[in-house]
């Protein structure tokens, strides 16, 4: 069989790094093709050449047999390629119609047609299982339906080729398996599917072959049938990975959260927070589980400073915080690490050293009469780089340039770097690989063991369950019940998620 992509000994380098190292890969015709590997794989990258993003240094490109080459993403697209990537290609003030059709020529040239692609774009999401609604600014909506646009937006144009970066990393488990039949039903037409995923099970349950990469190469490429997760991770980490986190039995302390009665808008001025009542202590972890789009983001801001309470108190260590400015409370001990880290935790063109320090650089040690200390700035950051495993050549290098969990790992380092009494961590580990992910909870058990109060919201179940002492479940705004994580039970937390208080156990308090 003719392959419909073939890519012969890419290779591409930035500034220090060898991204991608004579990479071959075979696409065929009609089948889910998943691309494995750690984040600095060289994964996204190889991707981005094949869709025009960036140009490979070296290497051939085949499309259908012959040659081509790949100048920009139009020539992708006029080739039949399209690609969902990781970190959103959105414009902000633009509706979500507006974004799906952006750059696609319209039938009333030179008028734009928006009511026909509303209307097209409401029946293509509907029919997909992808509810949206087409003229809503795209920043106004949460991050899980961002992605359902770039989604559409690739769907719309009806590649012969589709590539999705971490596709699934915002769904719900109910729309992971409505996409899922997405992709079955574009393999049946003969489509092909380049899966980019950190999520072990489900490219073993989706995927028809597996390519694992690692350092730039490529290890291996086998059916999927004769694999599994395990021999999966220690591919793409080059080690055994353990995918449960060992940790001690909780031992709380004082109360160092408490919310009381919270309300709080949407950016939409929609009713966000109904009434959050919520307590973490000292040396425990709190997770929240939910579908995404219940208030999680709006919980974590009004904590952070971020977002305004229209009603209830919030304190840290009984002080009172509400609607305090952030940098107040990042005093009292308060860390955050941010849903988005490349909107919200980092400043993409400073450097890795610069965005370590972001926090703190105005403080002892790392200033001293108004001057940055350098030395040690230099030698705290060398040593967060080591500890966190963090690839980079060096500390100078814009974080822009790492990979999306290399970056994680700069926002968490800098948020533990701050010692804090309190860490709202929202979804900590979005996008990461095995490798990552295991770094990322391991550090946040030994915070728990060193004392710090832990809220963690994360959308992943399997990680509010591994990594939470008590489990609260939140539904449109409002906490439904909270219990126990070692007594959870998965079918009343999936009842909780979908709003219904009957299985709540009689006496659950509303408060952690």
């Amino acid at each position: 069989m003719e392959s419909l992509l073939r890519l012969e000994k890419i290779c591409k380098t930035f500034p220090g790094v060898v991204a991608n190292d004579h990479v071959d890969l075979e696409i065929l015709p009609g089948e889910i093709h998943a691309l494995l590997g750690e984040n600095g794989a060289g994964k996204t990258t190889l991707m981005n050449c094949v869709y025009g993003v960036y140009r490979p240094d070296s290497g051939t490109i085949y499309w259908k047999g012959r040659p081509v080459e790949i100048h920009q993403a139009r020539d992708a697209i006029a080739l039949g390629i399209g690609m969902v990537h990781q970190h959103f290609m959105l414009v902000p003030p633009l509706t979500v119609a507006e974004n799906i059709i952006l750059g696609l020529p319209s039938p009333r040239e030179p008028l734009l047609d928006l009511k026909s692609a509303s209307r097209q774009i409401r029946e293509l999401a509907q029919s997909y299982g992808l509810p949206i609604e087409p003229d809503v600014p795209v920043w106004q909506l949460p991050v899980g339906v961002q992605q359902r646009v770039e989604i559409l937006k690739a769907l719309y144009r009806q590649a012969e080729l589709l590539i999705l970066d971490e596709p699934t990393a915002v769904l719900t488990p109910g729309e992971v398996e409505e996409l899922f039949k997405v992709l079955r039903a574009f393999k049946e037409k003969g489509l092909s599917i380049i899966f980019i995923s950190h999520k072990l099970e489900e490219v073993m349950t989706i995927s028809d072959r597996i390519t694992v990469m690692r350092a730039g190469k490529v290890v291996d490429t086998l059916p999927a049938s004769r694999t599994n997760p395990r021999e999966l991770a220690r591919m793409m980490v080059g080690r055994e990975v353990f995918l449960h986190i060992e940790k001690p039995p909780c031992t709380p302390g004082e109360v160092v959260l408490e919310l009381e009665n919270v309300r709080a808008q949407s950016d939409r001025d929609l009713p966000a927070l109904k009434g959050i009542s919520l307590q973490v202590r000292a040396g425990e972890i709190v997770g929240i589980a939910g579908v995404d789009g219940n208030g999680q983001t709006e919980l974590a801001e009004v904590i952070a400073g971020l977002r305004r309470v229209t009603e209830g108190r919030i304190r840290v260590l009984g002080k009172d915080i509400t609607n305090c400015m952030p940098k107040d409370i990042i005093d009292l001990g308060v860390a955050f690490v941010p849903p988005d880290r490349q909107h919200m935790g980092l400043l993409l063109d400073f450097t890795v050293s610069e965005n370590l320090i972001g926090k703190s650089f105005d403080r002892p040690p790392f200033s001293r009469y108004g001057f940055l200390q350098r030395r040690f700035i230099e030698n705290f950051c060398d040593g967060a780089i080591r500890s966190c495993d963090i690839r980079t050549p060096h500390a100078q290098v814009p974080v822009k340039l790492l990979s999306g969990g290399n970056q994680q790992k700069v926002v968490l380092a800098r948020e533990l770097s701050l010692q804090p009494k309190l860490l709202v961590a929202s979804q900590p580990t979005r996008g990461l690989d095995v490798g990552a992910t295991e770094y990322i909870r391991r550090q946040m058990v030994e915070a728990r063991s060193a004392g710090t109060a832990i809220l963690l919201i994360s959308t992943e179940l399997d990680e509010v369950l591994s990594l939470s002492d008590r489990i609260a479940v939140i539904y449109e705004g409002e906490i439904m019940g909270i219990m126990s994580a070692a007594e959870a039970d998965l079918q009343e937390i999936g009842l909780l998620m979908a709003g219904s208080r009957a299985h709540v156990a009689t006496g659950t308090p509303q408060t952690a």
